[in-house]
């Protein structure tokens, strides 16, 4: 597959509407980016800005791509994963409707089933959100 790659629903175990990922910018096996525009339909989208809860989906949707581009390209199931803690969460601004975010996670350690991810979320080229989190790898 070349980047970026649009159709991204193959890529991740969530379904519309509770899609916060666009397209995938990049993956390697470290470092995976996203984009994501912001319609207003998008159920986290409350008076027109997107929570915080969904820059936290956000982050957790593109690791989510990086796993799942990987598996299809080792011709393996997309398995489903859950947020298990998330650490140093910050929010410096809520991106609004037509936004288009920029986000990059970064494997930091791997142990067993549970990956901790470091997460950061640009709007117009600026950092909006960061945070580190731990998720857990189900079964399928």
């Amino acid at each position: 597959m070349a980047f970026p790659v649009e159709d991204i629903i193959p890529l991740i175990p969530q379904k519309p509407p509770f899609v916060m990922v666009s397209k995938l910018l990049f993956t390697d096996e470290a470092i995976t980016r996203s984009s994501f525009t912001i319609e207003a339909d998008n159920v986290l989208v409350k008076d027109g800005y997107l929570q915080e809860s969904g820059l936290l989906e956000n982050m957790a949707q593109t690791a989510a791509l990086g796993a799942g581009y990987t598996a299809l390209a080792e011709s393996k199931p997309v398995i489903s994963g859950y947020i298990g803690a998330v650490n140093n969460f910050e929010v410096f601004g809520l991106p609004t409707l037509g936004d288009e975010l920029i986000t990059e996670t970064r494997i930091e350690n791997r142990i067993f089933n549970v990956t901790v991810v470091s997460g950061k979320v640009w709007n117009r080229g600026e950092l909006i959100a960061r945070c580190e989190m731990k998720v857990f790898a189900g079964s399928e």
